[in-house]
Parts: structure tokens; sequence; C-alpha cells
């Protein structure tokens, strides 16, 4: 959010004193809150400049009254500035607070949320995809309307965080975005990561998660339904690495080839069938015994995408197959991004055919 700060110092004519001076207050203006406070000090009424806000004249007392004048002025500007830089919540108020001593320092839930996703943001390509990226600038937008929806206002202190505040929050997922519950599950898990980076850096003492579960339901029926077939194929993703696990996922719901007799598929396993079409022939790991699967046209295409493959041609591989580890590793991640509430994996792919 942006603030726009404006400073002005004015007096108040009504309440001269016995011997003719005006007190003067400060007032400090943030977007549109406005407050006040007295700086305790006086002027007589002729002697005030009301457009330079200044007192008149180059006696000793005017010099210093403006001196102090000053020095209050830039106080006031250089904790703007701070709160600014730092991405805290700032207010008329606040700023008031921060000038006479009684502003307790805290730390805001929005302010901290975009310290994590910074640090996320530069451990993209290492330790987090680009997409993993996305979804916590998703999740931060979602925190914020929670908040301006449940409070009518841009952020809330660490502090004021408890349990029912992380209820209230899946409420609105599920309500406001129709999150289901696993979905709802993994922006709790955010916002729980992001609580847990502040206890790391000291800005909580209490977790407000310490009593709250954020479970995933195992909703896995068995084989991925047409409909969340669909919903895979038809996803653009991206990352290239998640496009060439979609492929071999696909594949596999074509074919039922079990991971370890795909991982063993060469150029050769391909032949022509008594039907003029292509089959694939291998030996069953597991088995020994000779196999032969005709190749769905869908399967077909999929071949024929990688028929030129680098990586493919020279491994001589049909397709490119990963190690299972990292295959289940990006599938988890493909569900989620096709929002589908499964545990994906080549053993569930291969019982759709």
């Amino acid at each position: 959010m942006k603030y726009n700060l404006n400073l002005l110092f004015v007096v108040r004519r009504a309440k001269v004193d016995q011997k003719g001076q005006v007190p003067i207050y400060m007032r400090i203006s943030v977007n549109s809150e406005r407050a006040e406070l007295s700086i305790s000090r006086k002027v007589d009424p002729v002697k005030w400049d009301s457009s330079s806000q200044r007192a008149k004249g180059r006696s000793e007392a005017a010099k210093t009254l403006n001196e102090y004048l000053d020095r209050l002025e830039n106080s006031v500007s250089k904790s703007f500035n701070m709160l600014n830089e730092n991405d805290s919540q700032i207010s008329a108020a606040i700023l008031r607070d921060m000038l006479i001593g009684k502003h307790e320092k805290y730390y805001t839930l929005i302010s901290v949320f975009k310290k994590n996703n910074q640090m996320v943001k530069l451990e993209e390509g290492t330790k987090y995809t680009k997409d993993t990226v996305k979804r916590y600038e998703i999740s931060i937008d979602r925190i914020r309307a929670f908040i301006h929806s449940e409070f009518h206002t841009d952020d809330i202190k660490l502090n004021d965080l408890n349990s029912s505040f992380i209820r209230k929050y899946e409420v609105f997922l599920r309500t406001t975005y129709e999150c289901g519950h696993n979905t709802a599950m993994k922006y709790l898990k955010h916002l729980k990561k992001v609580i847990h980076f502040a206890m790391e850096m000291e800005y909580i003492d209490q977790d407000p998660f310490s009593h709250y579960k954020t479970a995933y339901k195992d909703v896995n029926r068995g084989y991925p339904t047409e409909a969340e077939l669909l919903r895979i194929e038809n996803h653009v993703f991206r990352i290239y690495r998640f496009d060439r696990v979609k492929d071999v996922f696909l594949f596999v719901c074509y074919t039922g080839l079990s991971y370890s007799d795909l991982k063993q598929l060469k150029r050769d396993s391909l032949s022509k069938g008594i039907d003029g079409k292509n089959w694939v022939i291998y030996e069953r790991e597991k088995t020994g015994v000779q196999a032969w699967i005709p190749l769905l046209p869908k399967a077909q295409a999929i071949i024929d995408k990688y028929k030129d493959d680098p990586e493919c041609v020279t491994n001589n591989k049909l397709i490119p197959v990963k190690s299972n580890q990292k295959l289940v590793s990006y599938l988890t991640e493909i569900a989620e991004l096709c929002e589908i509430n499964k545990n994906i994996t080549m053993h569930l792919g291969r019982h759709r055919i």
C-alpha cells in the first residue's frame, strides 16, 4: 500500500493564555487519517506565520522555536521512512506514538509474509520452482483479502493472531474462493510457514498453530477420473521439466505400464501389430514374460513428440523417464497446480487404463 505523509504545525488561537500566547500543535496526516499532539510550546499569535508554519523574525526565541519544529518534523519523517522501508503498517497514530515514545514495536503479518516470500524468491530454481514462488504470491493475496474482509484494514499485528483467526481464515478460503479441504490446507500451511519464520526471527513468541491441525485428507479414489485426466492434459506448464513429467504420467495412464517396465523401454520397443498400428513390446521386469500393448492415439502422440528429442535420442528412450523419486515429487506439484486432491503417483496412473 502506498502511504502519503503530510505534516502541519497549527496554533490554537482560542486557547490564549494570560501572557497572550497560544499553544502549538503538530498535525500528522497519513492518507485520510489524522492525529494531533501538543508540542508543549507556545507562541505570540502575532509572531506566527501560518503559511510557513514557523515563528516570524530573527530573534533568539524565534530561532530556537523554529529549530525545535524542524527537529520534530525530521523525526516524524525519519520514522515514516523507516516503517515504509520495512513494509510495516503506517498510520498517523503510530507516528504520533513513536514521536512521544509510547509506540510499542511490533511486526505485522503482511510485512513478515513479504519477507518470507522474498526469501523464497531468492531460492527459485534451486529449492523452489517458479510455480511454488507464484503460489506463495497467491497465498499472500488470499490473506490480504481475508484481513481486509474481516478486519477492514490492510494488515494485522502478529501478536493478534490466534486459533480463531486461523479458523476464520479457513472458512474464508472455503466460502470466498470455494477451496476444497486440501487446497485450504495448502494455504494454511503457507501461513504456518510464515508464522514459524517469524518465530525464528523472534518477531513473535507464541505459535497460533500450536493447537490447530493442518492435515490433508486422503481422497484417493484409486485412479484419476476422466475430468482430472483432462485437467492435467489441458494444463500448460511453464516449467520445462513439469511438461515432460506430465507426458510421462499421461503415457502411463494411456498404456497401464508400471514404472519399472516404462523405464526399460527403448526406441526399438515399438513394433507394428496385425492391425497395422504401433504396439509396445517388452519383457515384464517382474515375470520376464513378453507383453504386447497397443498404443492409443494419445500415447502415440506423446512418443511422436519426443521422436527427435536430444535426451531421448542420446539415451535411446521412447520418452524422457526420470527417477521415480523425482517423478513423485513433480507429480505432487502438478496435482496441486491442477487442483487435484489426490496423491498422484505413477502407480495411480497405471490404474486408469
